[in-house]
């Protein structure tokens, strides 16, 4: 069979992207948006920014949240529990103040469409917003506060408590459970920890 002939001006698909794990936010850039979203009122976006901090969902679940998942009546919980997409296995979060405050606010504006759906969207074929608009919000936030928006995405959102926890505790076996992941391996390459432990300790010892 012939040698099929290599097309040289044929571009690469991930040509001048930028590929790999997306950065977590820091604090700073956290408190920065959310001040940013509370002076433009943008209600919905603050409580989808808070709810997808405190959660550290994928996407594809924050997305399909209802009243009911964090809703007891017409209370707010502390806590939640959703089942995972990607593995059916429930995965527990908690609801923070700040998420609580901006959903209540959001709440008369969600009950008079008479969605299930936290975050419903205009479009006949969802009852709810897709993993690409949670996408293209993710980066007209971090946009906003001057951070190069190809460095960070939806996963950013979901890795940036996590990271905290892992900086301040150490404790890889919680941030596991907090995110869902079924074996440590794999928390420790999302968190990508490897490196930095090692030159972590490299640093303390001295010859």
């Amino acid at each position: 069979m012939p040698a099929r002939p290599v097309d040289r001006c044929q571009r690469p698909w991930n040509k001048g992207l930028l590929v790999g794990q997306k950065k977590p936010l820091e604090p700073k850039h956290v408190w920065s948006i959310r001040v940013r979203l509370e002076i433009a009122r943008s209600m919905r976006d603050l409580a989808i920014f808070n709810l997808a901090i405190d959660s550290k969902l994928r996407a594809c679940d924050l997305v399909k949240l209802r009243l009911d998942d964090i809703c007891s009546g017409t209370n707010l919980r502390r806590r939640a529990t959703i089942v995972q997409k990607k593995t059916g296995r429930p995965v527990q979060f908690e609801i923070s103040e700040q998420s609580r405050n901006s959903v209540e606010a959001w709440l008369p504006t969600l009950r008079a469409t008479g969605s299930r759906y936290l975050f419903p969207t205009r479009i006949h074929a969802s009852p709810h917003i897709s993993t690409r608009q949670y996408a293209r919000l993710v980066h007209r936030w971090v946009k906003s506060i001057g951070l190069e928006s190809a460095s960070y995405g939806t996963h950013s959102m979901r890795r940036t408590k996590a990271a905290q926890i892992y900086r301040k505790t150490g404790n890889l076996r919680a941030v596991q459970l907090l995110l869902g992941h079924t074996k440590l391996e794999s928390t420790v390459r999302y968190l990508g920890i490897e490196v930095d432990d090692a030159l972590n300790m490299a640093e303390q010892i001295e010859l």
